[in-house]
């Protein structure tokens, strides 16, 4: 039984991803850590939850039940998630990363323990977004340097503090990667003004943050004469919760290395 703790147990995502580990029979739940000072550290996890009291009072730091736990979901900020990798690479615990908008230098830095930690990194731990990643790539290959124009949009809720999205942004790289072009070189984040026209290869991001909205994203391949789009939306963050703990009963039968969720599906190796 592979025993999970939760980092930021009191947020949206914290509560949802308590729902989740109660309803897969093959986890646990651990643990579930607030942040430090926080007049809710000693409170039941489940009743912050508001899935019913479960009997594991949430902490203030990882050290408190760093002998409970096996794997650690975190779905925080840059910061925060690469402390507490260094925590797991000090302790011998696995982590799944669901954090966004970190930047080259935070990603590097998170790449340095690769080699002691077993982690599961990835923008979005949908089951669904990642087989629309494995289309993508089908679809960029047969189409993307056809004439056809390429363009992600993506939408959140008016709360999501990075744009465009991880997850936009990794569907940009798995179309650009199929076609042999960098985001860096060809990907257009802005376009205002006298911007003149598209170029033939340049990939093109636009970004929606409105109300509640969970997260939608649709990739674009657009011609003279028709149009394709491929598109994933969410309803609910259960499906990232769920991706999520599947990910970590995954991960904790893995030696150290990094992962993301096709690794975790088995789509890498098809």
């Amino acid at each position: 039984m592979t025993r999970i703790a939760i980092v930021g147990v009191a947020g949206r995502m914290g509560r949802t991803l308590v729902s989740a580990v109660n309803q897969d029979d093959g986890v646990t739940l651990a643990g579930g850590i607030v942040e430090p000072g926080s007049s809710l550290a000693g409170a039941d996890i489940g009743e912050l939850a508001g899935t019913g009291k479960n009997g594991v009072a949430a902490v203030d730091s990882l050290d408190a039940i760093k002998d409970a736990f096996d794997v650690l979901i975190d779905f925080t900020a840059p910061k925060v998630t690469l402390a507490n990798l260094a925590f797991c690479a000090e302790h011998g615990k696995a982590i799944v990363i669901g954090t966004t908008g970190m930047n080259d230098d935070e990603i590097e830095e998170l790449d340095r323990y690769r080699d002691r930690v077993p982690m599961v990194f990835a923008p979005n731990m949908s089951v669904g977004v990642n087989l629309t990643l494995k289309l993508l790539e089908t679809a960029a290959k047969a189409l993307g340097d056809e004439g056809y124009d390429i363009e992600v949009i993506e939408a959140h809720h008016r709360h999501k503090v990075d744009a465009p999205s991880g997850t936009a942004i990794k569907m940009g790289e798995v179309v650009a990667d199929s076609l042999n072009r960098t985001l860096k070189e060809h990907g257009v984040f802005e376009r205002v003004g006298q911007c003149g026209p598209r170029t033939d290869k340049e990939i093109g991001f636009a970004t929606v943050r409105a109300g509640d909205i969970v997260g939608e994203h649709t990739v674009m391949f657009a011609t003279e004469g028709e149009r394709i789009e491929i598109t994933h939306k969410a309803s609910s963050r259960m499906t990232f919760a769920r991706g999520a703990v599947r990910a970590a009963r995954w991960v904790a039968t893995q030696q150290a290395g990094r992962f993301d969720m096709q690794d975790v599906l088995g789509l890498n190796e098809a």
